[in-house]
């Protein structure tokens, strides 16, 4: 599912589209912009939102082998809630029994 997809999801419940794009628009503009302020969005049953460094380290280079340095840096990550994870669980088992 993609965004568009997503927003017409979301439109088939509220009634309207443009109320369906903003409302989508809305919620991930306020996830990364509080993530990128440092703050932590937590949202029960579906997971967590927030900002993990990772520090500067050596490398290889595959097809060299030659060491490289990696600059330290930030970025998002998210930890999926129990219900998510019950949820993908119970889907996964449907989705392997229709192989």
């Amino acid at each position: 599912m993609n965004k568009k997809e997503l927003v017409d999801a979301i439109a088939d419940r509220v009634g309207d589209k443009k109320t369906a794009t903003e409302a989508v628009n809305a919620v991930l503009d306020a996830i990364q912009t509080a993530v990128a302020n440092g703050d932590k969005v937590s949202i029960t049953g579906f997971g967590a939102f927030e900002m993990v460094h990772k520090p500067a380290r050596t490398a290889r280079n595959p097809s060299t082998g030659a060491e490289i340095r990696v600059a330290e840096s930030w970025g998002p990550k998210f930890r999926p809630g129990s219900d998510f994870k019950d949820l993908v669980n119970t889907g996964g088992k449907k989705a392997s029994k229709k192989r």
